[in-house]
Order: C-alpha cells, then structure tokens, then sequence
C-alpha cells in the first residue's frame, strides 16, 4: 500500500502496523501545524478525511463496518457540548429559583471536566481497539488480508 491510498482511501483492507504509522504521521501533522494560527486550522480540518480513511480500513480488517468511527465522533462532541452548556444554564437557573448560583457553576465546571475526560476515554479506547486488535486472517467482504512484508510502501 502506498501513501496516497493509506490517506485518501477508505476503501480495502490495513494491518495493525500501517493503522498505527498512519496514526502516529496525522498526529504529527497536526502537532505541527497546530503552530499556524489560520492554514493550521484549515490543514488540521483536511487531515479528519485521511483519519476516516486510515480508521474505515482498519476497522474492515476486523471485519467490521467503517460506521463505527461515527462514535467516538459524534458522542465525544455531544457529551463536551452539552456539559458546557450546563456551566451557563444551571446557574442561571438557580438565580431564577432563589438557589445558589456559585454552587450551581461550580457544580456544572466540575461535570464539564468530567465529560470531557469521558469524551478523551471513549476516544482513547476507541483507537486502542481499532488499532490491537487482530484483523481477520482470511478474505472478508472488503478484500483480501494486507500483506505482511511492509506497512507502507516507500
């Protein structure tokens, strides 16, 4: 397998060592474009595709479908959104019912940090299983099993 297709293509079929290269070049891609204030942004947004890509093909090794990535891209955001939601309203609703407005922020800061840390768990856990667990031996309904002799061609 080469670059182009490992990034733009969510189609086939990757072992554990090429999901992990994979990974481990988009992370630092986006450590390193992290620096840029605008384009960095923008290149960071680009490199989400070449993540579904590299993530869909792992996962049709398990023999699953590449819809589960929706998971962690969609609960994770869920859970930080609303629980920031939650440091704005609840206070303004125990100033509207005579409560304690410290408390109720306090209260909805420390659920704020809870959801994320659930939110990086789900993500961590998420990647983990994508990429250790052992890829079907044998042909499945997304092609034959990658090869063993290099992760990635040159």
């Amino acid at each position: 397998m080469d670059w182009k297709t490992l990034f733009l293509s969510p189609e086939g079929r990757i072992g554990r060592q090429a999901f992990w290269i994979g990974w481990l070049v988009l992370l630092g891609v986006n450590m390193a474009v992290g620096w840029l204030p605008v384009i960095g942004n923008i290149i960071a947004l680009a490199t989400i595709y070449s993540s579904v890509c590299i993530h869909s093909k792992r996962l049709h090794d398990m023999g699953q479908t590449g819809w589960w990535q929706v998971l962690p891209w969609v609960l994770g955001p869920v859970l930080i959104m609303g629980s920031a939601l939650s440091v704005g309203v609840l206070p303004a609703i125990a100033a509207l019912t005579s409560g304690e407005p410290e408390i109720a922020a306090l209260t909805a800061l420390g659920g704020f940090f809870v959801s994320c840390f659930i939110a990086f768990a789900i993500w961590l856990a998420f990647t983990l299983w994508v990429g250790c667990s052992l890829g079907q031996p044998n042909d499945n309904r997304y092609g034959s099993p990658p090869p063993n002799t290099t992760a990635v061609a040159l």
